[in-house]
């Protein structure tokens, strides 16, 4: 009984300072979703607003409307140089570079506490430039874009997922879920079939564009499963034998799906993928840690619903005549949604963690994307150059920590 009260008063003491810990995490994740949806307007070598030979431009904001296909350049606008021309007057970004500007006066690593060849003290690389003299702070803004996107799409792909076979998984259990013998026929058949063309029969798009070819793989299998199941349970149903129903085991396959993926490293897998791939995409990428990302949630959702189905409101839907996949949709599972916003939190920062690790390798994406873990690697070439380590090491030690730190918090919400 003492031992129990001192760890309930530990627990006391600790929660106000979790709780504060969780505020901070939010607040710095605020800022990061901040940085990565108005980053153009933060760091960029165009001025937001400009006047020109007696014309006044918005340089920044046009940029996004070309980018977004709306809209093109004026002739005398196109590769001009924007830092060399005079102004009437001029309201520049915070950062005066974009990530992929160089800057030839500043290059072959130039240290933020070394003098630099600027114009004026506004121009400055606050925290330093690498090899070609690309600002490390711009750097940071455009890999912050880069880590939400990964966080952001990859947990989606996983969430939906792993909230579909878990939810499958937990609440029909091994002998809930009956489809008819020529349905399952059907969806084996599709199986089969939708991921031999889906991912083998298609080699080309691997070489074209590697993101199309999984979606598109992935849709087709769905696509052949379900078509051939339905077709199937169409034309054999009218038969007495096929038209029985047959059990089908979906909490063991989903478990043993989840064991298999689960024994393979989520890094290795990654390279094996990428060795196919001729293009690297960061969607491929995204795509991939998505598809390896779901057991978590899928164990979550399953374990909830395996308490949840058993609860009197859930026998209470039924006897009011209810389907089991009603059930399931419009009363089970919304209960159940608890704890995957926790675990969609710790596999953000995974995810995060994940797409460091291929840009620090150089695997998996494009040179033209910015990352922080791109940054990092061009020490490999300069191990003097202590800031493209440390500032960029710093963002995605506190991104991880933030999003680890709110997922704790979240728990121990869910457990009081």
């Amino acid at each position: 009984m003492q031992t129990q009260e001192i760890q309930k008063k530990q627990a006391e003491d600790a929660s106000p300072l979790r709780q504060k810990a969780m505020r901070w995490s939010m607040r710095f994740l605020y800022l990061l979703l901040f940085l990565a949806v108005f980053g153009d307007f933060i760091a960029n070598d165009k001025p937001w607003l400009c006047r020109l030979d007696g014309a006044w431009y918005m340089p920044v904001a046009r940029e996004l409307l070309v980018k977004a296909g709306v809209a093109r350049w004026p002739a005398n606008l196109v590769n001009l140089d924007w830092h060399a021309q005079r102004y009437d007057l001029s309201i520049w970004p915070p950062i005066r570079y974009a990530a992929g500007t160089i800057d030839l006066k500043n290059s072959n690593y130039v240290s933020p506490v070394a003098p630099q060849q600027v114009e004026h003290w506004r121009f400055r690389h606050w925290l330093g430039a690498d090899r070609l003299g690309r600002d490390t702070a711009a750097g940071l803004v455009a890999g912050a874009r880069t880590a939400v996107w990964v966080g952001l799409v990859a947990m989606s792909i996983a969430g939906f997922i792993g909230l579909l076979l878990g939810s499958l998984a937990g609440f029909f259990g091994d002998r809930g879920l009956t489809v008819s013998r020529a349905g399952l026929l059907g969806g084996l058949a599709g199986l089969l079939a939708g991921g031999f063309y889906g991912f083998v029969a298609r080699p080309l798009l691997w070489q074209q564009n590697a993101t199309w070819a999984v979606l598109s793989g992935c849709a087709l299998l769905a696509v052949f499963i379900i078509g051939l199941a339905w077709l199937a349970h169409n034309m054999l149903g009218r038969l007495p034998w096929w038209r029985r129903r047959a059990t089908l085991p979906i909490d063991t396959l989903v478990m043993r799906l989840v064991e298999i993926i689960d024994a393979m490293p989520g890094l290795l897998l990654l390279l094996a993928v990428m060795a196919i791939v001729s293009r690297p995409s960061i969607g491929i990428v995204v795509v991939v840690i998505g598809l390896i990302g779901w057991l978590g949630v899928a164990r979550f959702v399953r374990a909830e619903l395996l308490r949840i189905r058993h609860f009197e409101y859930i026998d209470a839907a039924r006897v009011a005549g209810l389907s089991e996949w009603r059930v399931l949709w419009r009363h089970a599972l919304p209960n159940a949604l608890r704890p995957v916003v926790t675990t969609l939190t710790f596999g953000a920062a995974a995810a995060i963690l994940l797409e460091s690790y291929l840009s620090f390798l150089g695997i998996g994406l494009p040179p033209e994307i910015v990352t922080w873990g791109g940054q990092i690697q061009a020490v490999r070439s300069n191990i003097n150059a202590w800031w493209l380590a440390i500032f960029p090491g710093l963002a995605i030690f506190f991104t991880v920590a933030s999003l680890n730190l709110l997922g704790e918090g979240l728990l121990e919400r869910q457990k009081q």
